[in-house]
C-alpha cells in the first residue's frame, strides 16, 4: 500500500497530484525530444547597431500594466505547502523585477478552501504586478464555471484568467478528465461575463491558427502558445503511471511524449492569424529565445521549468536566473539595433530547417521576415 505524503494539509487527491507534478518535473527527465524551433531562427546581426545599449527600453504594456521587461513567470503550481513556498518566492522575484506571473491551476483551492493560501501568497508577496488566475478546461465545463472563475480571480486579486488547455495531459493521466465537448462556447461565456480579460494557455502541445481564430472569435484576449519543445506533460504522466505500474498510461505517455506543434511554428501561426496578445512559452530557456519569439510576433516570453528549478534554490537564485535572461534579451536587442520592444518586433530574421518547412506547408511565407526593417520611419 502506498504511503501517504507527509503534509499538514487534507488528504486531497488534487493536492497529492500537484505535489507529484512538482516532484516529477524537478527530478525526472521530462524534456520533449522534439526541438522548439528556436535553433531554426537567426536574427540578423547589425555590425553597426547605432544604438546605446544602456538606453535600450525593455518596458512594455500588459492590459494597462507596465512591465519593466516582456516576461511572465509561467503558471505552474499551488495546492501544497511546497507550492505555497514556490509561489511566494516567484512572486517576490516578479515584484522585484517588475514582470508578470501566473499561478497554477486553482482547482485544489476551489475544492478545498483551506488551500487558497497556497495561491494567495503570490498576491501578498507581489501587490503591484499583473497576476493571472488559472483554471483548466474540465473545471470550466461544469455548470458552476462562472462561480469557480470568479472565486479563482478573487482569491488572488487577479489581473486576468488563464484557462489552460491540457487535452493531451488529460488523455494520458490515469485520473484524466477528457470531456472537452462545448469548451469553446464555455470559454466565450466566461469572456463575456467576467470583468477581467480571459486568456488561454496550452500546456506543452502548442496552438494552431485554427484554434487561435476560434478563440479570438469568442472573446479571448490573449494566447499563451506553450508549444512542444519544453516539458512534456505526457512524459510527466508517464512517470506518474510508472510509479503506480499503470501499463496503459505508461504506453500512452511514451507514444504521445512528443505530440504537438513546436513553439516557434505555434508563435507564427497565432501571431499571423489573430490580433491577440501572444505569450511565447514551451522550451523558452534564455533571453535570446525571448528575443526571437518577439521578432516572430509574440508580445511576451514565459519561463516555467527554469524558474521552478531556480526557485527551489531560493529567491536570490531565481532573481539571478531572470536577471541573466533580461540581459540576454537586452544584448539581442543591441545586436539587432532595436531600441525598444516595438522595434524588436520588426527586426529582420531568417527561418531555416524543419521550421521553414512546417510554415511553408501551413501556408506562411517565412521569407517575409528576412527583408523587413526595424528602423524608425
Amino acid at each position: 500500500m502506498r504511503s501517504k505524503e507527509p503534509s499538514p494539509m487534507p488528504d486531497n487527491q488534487t493536492t497529492k497530484r500537484k505535489l507529484s507534478h512538482i516532484q516529477t518535473t524537478l527530478h525526472q527527465d521530462v524534456q520533449s525530444h522534439v526541438p522548439t524551433g528556436f535553433d531554426d531562427v537567426r536574427l540578423i546581426h547589425k555590425a553597426l547597431p547605432e544604438v546605446d545599449r544602456g538606453e535600450i527600453d525593455l518596458s512594455t504594456d500588459l492590459f494597462g500594466h507596465k512591465l519593466r521587461a516582456p516576461l511572465v513567470i509561467e503558471s505552474m503550481t499551488g495546492g501544497t505547502p511546497l507550492a505555497a513556498k514556490i509561489n511566494r518566492t516567484l512572486a517576490k522575484v516578479a515584484e522585484k523585477l517588475g514582470i508578470a506571473m501566473g499561478v497554477g491551476s486553482q482547482r485544489a483551492a476551489i475544492e478545498d478552501q483551506s488551500l487558497a493560501r497556497t495561491y494567495r501568497v503570490a498576491r501578498e508577496a507581489a501587490p503591484s504586478i499583473p497576476l493571472f488566475a488559472n483554471l483548466g478546461c474540465p473545471q470550466i465545463a461544469r455548470d458552476d464555471a462562472l462561480d469557480r472563475a470568479k472565486r479563482a480571480i478573487d482569491m488572488i486579486g487577479a489581473t486576468g484568467l488563464f484557462i489552460h488547455l491540457n487535452a493531451l495531459q488529460e488523455s494520458v493521466q490515469f485520473e484524466g478528465e477528457t470531456d472537452f465537448h462545448g469548451i469553446v462556447k464555455k470559454i466565450g461565456e466566461l469572456a463575456s461575463a467576467l470583468s477581467v480579460p480571459v486568456l488561454v494557455k496550452e500546456t506543452g502541445a502548442g496552438i494552431s491558427m485554427e484554434t487561435a481564430r476560434a478563440l479570438e472569435q469568442v472573446g479571448v484576449k490573449g494566447i499563451n502558445v506553450s508549444g512542444l519543445g519544453g516539458t512534456s506533460w505526457a512524459g510527466v504522466e508517464y512517470y506518474r503511471a510508472r510509479a503506480k505500474r499503470y501499463g496503459l498510461q505508461m504506453e500512452l505517455g511514451t507514444t504521445f511524449w512528443d505530440w504537438g506543434t513546436p513553439t516557434v511554428p505555434s508563435i507564427v501561426e497565432v501571431a499571423n492569424s489573430t490580433n491577440l496578445k501572444v505569450f511565447a512559452s514551451g522550451g523558452v530557456r534564455n533571453g535570446l529565445h525571448i528575443a526571437k519569439a518577439i521578432a516572430l510576433g509574440a508580445h511576451y516570453g514565459g519561463l516555467a521549468l527554469p524558474m521552478l528549478k531556480s526557485a527551489s534554490s531560493g529567491e536570490n537564485a531565481a532573481v539571478e536566473r531572470l536577471t541573466v535572461v533580461i540581459e540576454e534579451l537586452r544584448n539581442a536587442m543591441f545586436l539587432t539595433g532595436s531600441r525598444s520592444i516595438d522595434e524588436l518586433r520588426r527586426a529582420p530574421l531568417v527561418i531555416t530547417g524543419a521550421t521553414h518547412q512546417w510554415l511553408t506547408q501551413r501556408g506562411f511565407d517565412p521569407a517575409k521576415y528576412a527583408t523587413r526593417s526595424n528602423k524608425s520611419s
